[in-house]
């Protein structure tokens, strides 16, 4: 094509509504926004019939075109050259006609588009209102079932007879010209009369009571007097029936008290402490001291030097010329064992609960490093379920570890002790509290036991008065309320890892109302696994932890062919306030760790990691019904949705939160 005939063609004239329109390039954007929009009004003014016509006439025409040009070309004249040209332009103009209806027909198809995506949603907020309606339906089907099965609490009182209540009670009550012929006036009447009768005993009850509480002043005081003035002239063997009978042990407290005297200064603080509280406030709490008394008497005994001793031992040594010495590792053994000395007696203290399970504490005093230690033992009422993930949780070795905050008891809290090992060569005391048992922190102050954190505290006497005897009382009560609940919480953590054993999530009846009453998910499996087998980044706090302080569990949830493990990390109490959950985030680990506080139940919280594993299984039902439906696989979807949600997506989050009056899930 040569250069002249395309720079003709430059200005071009189309046709597409039947007039004439010039086209001019090189204009800006804006020129084709008000040319777009110009089509869309445009769109709603032509008919669609009609343009499909025109473009069938065009398409005709522009055959015919060019069949004219491929004849006038086969010819091979030089005079239809302005022929071609002239057919060229025509062919051009309906070029420009057929993309103009190609624009119509794409503005016509996102229109229509548009309509179907607003009459959808619609359709969709139709829908929503009919389920509103129906669970209303369903509210007040409820309501009216409830109203009909209602049962008044009269009905459950034992009322006297109609002849007895017409024969006792008073006229004004009783109404005989009204209540007889009207049933519910009568019951009005008889409830009446009832209310009155249990005042009047009510009354009399009171009289009863005060009545008692002055024999038993009067008791007290006659206790007081037998108590003064005969039961130190009694025999005691011919007064233990009448102690027995009035419950008054004079000669076992008489007994006790004989032996606390050769207790050590902070062993006989802690008696001391611990007999007062248990009198006064807990009688639950039982005091004994064991060991040998005869041992404890001959610590304060001088040694008898005598002259037939010492020709003894000078005899022995002729007889014995070939007895070697001691060598230089028995000897550090020998003043090992002198430096690690307990004092013969001991206190124990035994802490019932209201279950009957019963913690029993053994209180050592170590006379040559002036520091008591505690040894715990459980005893439960009822024989427990082994269960393999719970471990160490009642292991005597690490059942008190961190009762108070950082209080591990493996070091002395004495610093002067620190100076007597490094003459005997022992490193830590670590290694031997498994015999002597766990010098804690709280221990020493039960006793009475202060010692500065800066210096050392020289040791003057072989026993020392404590430094404030006042600071055992101070920490008495807290530190008992601390070891019993413990010990409930240990217990109660110890049932649930059996039953989590089992595949078994229990949930308290005080807890049903924090979940649906239909959950699919389960647990599958709950074991213990290595720490080397678990991610350490998920949790840094745990790392830090020493080994008998950490556990992990191995939690697995499963609901049909979906499988989604996710591990547990158990830590003790004290190192965080609920148990932490590490698994994918599509599991909803923040509905169970941080809500945690929805889940903690009843004080005082026993039941928090059951929740949370209930709430997960909860959490993972959810997030699989509300999971869309791949199209490309055949049949119904695989979890239906059973629950009842608001929306079920809301920026990317699942409806995870459960609106237990409602039984709706809703998003936070």
């Amino acid at each position: 094509m040569s250069s002249e005939s395309s720079k003709k063609r430059k200005p071009k004239v189309i046709r597409t509504d039947g007039g004439p329109q010039e086209s001019k390039r090189g204009k800006g954007d804006a020129d084709q926004d008000v040319r777009y929009y110009s089509e869309e009004c445009e769109v709603d003014l032509r008919d669609p019939i009609k343009d499909y016509e025109l473009y069938r006439d065009t398409c005709q025409e522009l055959q015919r075109l060019m069949a004219e040009i491929q004849e006038l070309k086969s010819r091979g004249i030089k005079d239809n050259a302005s022929e071609i040209d002239e057919r060229r332009v025509q062919s051009c103009v309906h070029f420009m006609t057929l993309k103009k209806l190609n624009r119509l027909a794409h503005i016509r198809l996102k229109k229509g588009r548009d309509q179907t995506h607003e009459a959808k949603q619609k359709v969709d907020a139709y829908h929503l209102q009919l389920q509103n309606l129906l669970y209303e339906v369903m509210h007040l089907q409820k309501e009216i079932t409830k109203c009909l099965e209602f049962k008044s609490k009269h009905e459950e009182i034992e009322l006297v007879s109609l002849e007895e209540f017409y024969k006792e009670a008073p006229p004004e009550i009783s109404r005989p010209a009204i209540t007889l012929s009207e049933p519910h006036q009568q019951t009005l009447a008889r409830l009446d009369w009832e209310l009155e009768q249990r005042k009047r005993l009510a009354e009399k009850y009171k009289e009863c009571l005060t009545s008692k509480e002055k024999i038993l002043k009067e008791i007290e005081v006659k206790k007081e007097y037998l108590n003064g003035r005969w039961v130190p002239f009694l025999f005691p063997q011919a007064s233990l029936p009448v102690q027995e009978y009035l419950f008054m042990p004079f000669d076992q407290a008489h007994k006790q008290y004989e032996t606390a005297r050769h207790l050590p200064p902070p062993l006989y603080v802690l008696f001391v402490q611990a007999s007062a509280y248990g009198q006064a406030c807990d009688k639950k709490l039982v005091v004994a001291i064991e060991g040998s008394v005869e041992e404890a008497k001959a610590l304060y005994k001088p040694p008898e030097d005598s002259q037939d001793d010492e020709s003894d031992s000078d005899a022995e040594e002729e007889q014995t010329t070939k007895r070697r010495r001691p060598t230089l590792g028995v000897q550090l053994d020998d003043k090992r064992k002198e430096m690690l000395k307990r004092h013969p007696l001991s206190v124990t203290v035994d802490l019932k609960c209201k279950d009957e399970n019963v913690l029993h504490l053994t209180f050592y005093y170590l006379m040559n490093l002036n520091i008591m230690t505690v040894k715990a033992k459980v005893t439960t009422a009822v024989e427990m379920t082994t269960a393999v993930s719970a471990g160490d949780l009642l292991s005597p070795d690490s059942l008190l570890n961190c009762l108070y905050p950082g209080d591990h008891g493996r070091k002395t809290p004495n610093p002067a002790n620190q100076f007597q090992f490094d003459k005997v060569g022992i490193l830590t005391l670590s290694d031997y509290v498994t015999e002597l048992g766990h010098p804690y922190v709280w221990v020493q102050k039960l006793g009475g036991l202060h010692f500065p954190k800066d210096q050392p505290q020289a040791r003057h006497t072989p026993f020392p008065l404590p430094q404030n005897v006042e600071l055992g009382a101070s920490h008495m009560e807290l530190t008992v309320k601390l070891l019993r609940s413990r010990l409930q919480s240990r217990l109660a953590l110890h049932k649930q890892f059996a039953s989590l054993e089992h595949g078994v999530v229990p949930v308290s009846s005080e807890c049903q109302h924090l979940f649906p009453t239909k959950i699919v998910s389960r647990l599958v499996k709950w074991a213990a696994i290595p720490f080397e087998d678990y991610a350490v980044g998920t949790t840094r706090e745990a790392v830090s932890l020493p080994a008998p302080t950490r556990r992990r569990q191995l939690l697995t949830s499963r609901l049909s062919s979906q499988e989604l493990p996710s591990t547990k990390d158990v830590v003790e109490a004290f190192r965080r306030h609920s148990p932490l959950l590490h698994g994918p985030d599509r599991t909803g680990n923040s509905e169970v760790n941080v809500n945690y506080k929805e889940l903690w139940g009843p004080k005082p919280g026993y039941q928090l990691l059951t929740n949370q594993l209930q709430r997960l299984c909860m959490v993972l039902d959810v997030y699989l019904e509300t999971e869309p439906h791949d199209t490309s696989v055949e049949g119904p979807k695989e979890f239906p949705q059973e629950k009842m949600c608001l929306r079920l997506v809301s920026l990317r989050l699942k409806p995870f939160k459960f609106n237990s009056p409602q039984g709706f899930f809703s998003h936070r």
